[in-house]
């Protein structure tokens, strides 16, 4: 594999929830070398990146209520 192989292989592939309406103000998310990479559709520039067990158990506290002010 060349390095311009290596590098399209490693881009990540985001995407947006199917419950996201028109452009920006919306999470996406792409998952590259076993980590999941998260950002903001308006800031692209910015992304987070995580493991998925980290990810499962925030999603899993915001669901319960556990970030309500």
């Amino acid at each position: 594999m060349n390095t311009s192989e290596m590098t399209a292989h490693r881009r990540p592939h985001w995407r947006k929830s199917s419950y996201s309406v028109g452009e920006g103000q919306c999470v996406e998310v792409a998952a590259v070398g076993g980590r999941v990479q998260l950002r903001e559709s308006d800031d692209p520039g910015t992304v987070l990146t995580t493991v998925p067990a980290v990810l499962a158990a925030f999603v899993r506290s915001a669901k319960s209520g556990a970030f309500d002010a």
